[in-house]
């Protein structure tokens, strides 16, 4: 006797909702190393940078973002690994 398979649900379709970039929001035009408040929202607790997937930025500001942190990490400003 063959055994009978479930029949699969499709899945729900998911809701596309619209990127909010958080720069933009700000109203920064320009990221600076120096500016280690605004860095802080990009590097996740363990120290390591966010994905564009999570911070929904471009790739261009994702691109500024990172070589600003890792100015940033070399100036001392921010922490290379977490912060204690």
């Amino acid at each position: 006797m063959a055994k009978k398979k479930a029949a699969r649900r499709s899945p729900a379709p998911e809701v596309k909702r619209p990127k909010r970039n958080p720069l933009k929001a700000a109203g920064v035009d320009r990221i600076d190393y120096k500016d280690v408040h605004l860095l802080r929202t990009f590097i996740s607790e363990r120290g390591k940078i966010r994905s564009r997937r999570v911070t929904e930025l471009t790739p261009q500001q994702q691109r500024q973002v990172a070589i600003a942190i890792k100015n940033a990490r070399e100036m001392a400003l921010l922490p290379f690994g977490p912060a204690r």
